[in-house]
């Protein structure tokens, strides 16, 4: 990653539009289709000029940390071009004319490489909008899995009936809310999840009561597992701890599935003590049956990409394939091919989708490990700045009350002291439109988050920025 382009940002960017300009841009807004169009060069200028200032700025400034959005790296907004440009279908396999489904191919096998998995184990690949619809994907796959009778042939009541189970639930701790919602998208609905954490650390698992629920009789399992739990940023087990549960899986006959929108990338970390508490939270992810990531989060690419890796493409096959439509049959002479590299169209939710492997081939062919790895250790340096100067400030506090600063990943959970300055806090920070932060909730009561995710990182300059905003909003209380 090209640390040099990274520092040379300015800091007189700000994150946030004004007030005016939000308001001008709304105002500019067309309110309803022409009869006449306005031409392109006046939609350039209406776009440029009256919409754009009314846009956030991710991907201008470094210090927007509101959500696990690293902006686009330099070489990843020009695959996104490329793009754009060459528009392809990406999910008819056409490959006598078109090598855009190999480009796919050899993206996610950069994807495996990256996170040191065999892209041998994992033959069920792709690439979707993001975390939301790979959970989805995760928990199809793994209804059809615990059911051992087709779902996606008999549908959910006929394959319960024929499996003999009464009812579903998935395992988890703090989930993020993409898997309630993945939850009613497959049927299995959002009370079936359930929090199996420890009442003194939440996001870790319980054994004990993991394996009662997984005993329990006529009911068919998916344990999902967060790495790393959206408020704090903290990892939900360890080695040990993921073959515990492989082995409580694999007695019960339970899916294994892994939601690493944004922890995955910790697989890139060196191996030494400074890092060790990360690794260790990360370690034994290639036991699973399914893990989920979020290429623009971490990886730095546009807007939408997700990913999805699965050990079992003939059971995704069964799920996802596009059936009695001839138009989209493989084509001729291509059948030997698909055998190593799979149709999109038979493995994933959509029949079209954009062409987001481009970015991810441009942005991972271009930095490689070391640029990736380098990006990880500015952003966590960052993070860990931040909660060593909060945990030794007068006027805030860090979260949770135990944590640690080698624990610390890339989120910074932390209130104000003062109720009063707590409840206004995040407004506060925001306003100065320097730096953007999320709020949420923890214990019942407001907080606030750093979620360090852009590729631009330099530590130093951007704690300065940090540390004067903190002091200056608490100063004018």
């Amino acid at each position: 990653m090209d640390s040099d382009a990274a520092s040379s940002t300015p800091l007189t960017v700000e994150v946030l539009p004004t007030k005016k300009d939000i308001e001008h841009a709304r105002s500019q807004l067309i309110s309803s289709l022409p009869e006449k169009g306005i031409g392109l060069e006046q939609i350039e200028k209406h776009m440029r000029n009256d919409l754009v200032p009314g846009f956030n700025k991710p991907n201008k400034s470094p210090n927007f940390y509101g959500f696990v959005t690293g902006g686009t790296t330099p070489a990843s907004l020009l695959g996104d071009h490329i793009a754009v440009e060459n528009d392809q279908n990406v999910q008819v396999f056409l490959p006598k004319e078109t090598i855009a489904i190999e480009v796919e191919d050899r993206a996610l096998n950069m994807v495996c490489d990256l996170l040191n998995l065999s892209s041998d184990d994992w033959p069920h690949r792709t690439f979707t909008t993001g975390a939301t619809a790979s959970n989805i994907v995760g928990l199809a796959c793994g209804r059809e899995f615990v059911l051992k009778a087709s779902v996606a042939e008999h549908g959910l009541r006929e394959a319960m009936r024929i499996a003999g189970v009464e009812q579903f639930q998935v395992l988890t701790t703090v989930p993020h809310s993409t898997l309630r919602k993945a939850a009613s998208i497959v049927g299995l609905g959002r009370a079936c999840v359930r929090d199996v954490g420890l009442a003194e650390a939440p996001h870790r698992f319980d054994t004990e009561a993991l394996r009662s629920a997984l005993s329990s009789s006529k009911v068919a399992s998916i344990v999902a597992i967060s790495c790393a739990e959206v408020n704090t940023g903290l990892f939900a087990t360890n080695g040990e701890e993921m073959k515990q549960i492989r082995q409580l899986c694999d007695q019960y006959g339970a899916w294994l599935h892994v939601d690493a929108a944004f922890g995955l990338l910790a697989r890139v970390l060196p191996h030494t003590e400074e890092y060790a508490a990360l690794v260790e939270g990360v370690e034994g992810l290639e036991l699973a049956d399914s893990i989920t990531g979020d290429a623009h989060k971490l990886l730095n690419v546009p807007y939408d990409c997700g990913i999805f890796l699965s050990r079992h493409l003939a059971l995704g096959t069964n799920v996802f394939q596009n059936t009695n439509a001839a138009y989209l049959s493989v084509a001729a002479g291509a059948e030997e091919l698909q055998r190593i590299v799979p149709s999109p169209l038979n493995i994933g939710l959509e029949n079209s989708r954009r062409f987001r492997a481009l970015p991810v081939y441009a942005t991972l062919a271009a930095y490689g490990r070391e640029g990736y790895r380098d990006m990880m250790q500015r952003q966590i340096g960052l993070a860990r700045a931040i909660a060593s100067f909060i945990a030794s400030s007068p006027f805030y506090e860090l979260l949770p009350d135990d944590h640690s600063i080698d624990r610390t990943y890339i989120i910074v959970l932390f209130r104000a002291k003062d109720d009063e300055a707590n409840a206004t806090l995040v407004q506060r920070v925001n306003d100065t439109r320097r730096v953007y932060l999320s709020g949420t909730q923890w214990n019942g009561r407001p907080a606030a988050r750093f979620a360090i995710a852009t590729w631009q990182v330099q530590i130093e300059r951007d704690l300065a920025v940090i540390k004067e905003i903190l002091q200056e909003v608490v100063q004018r209380q």
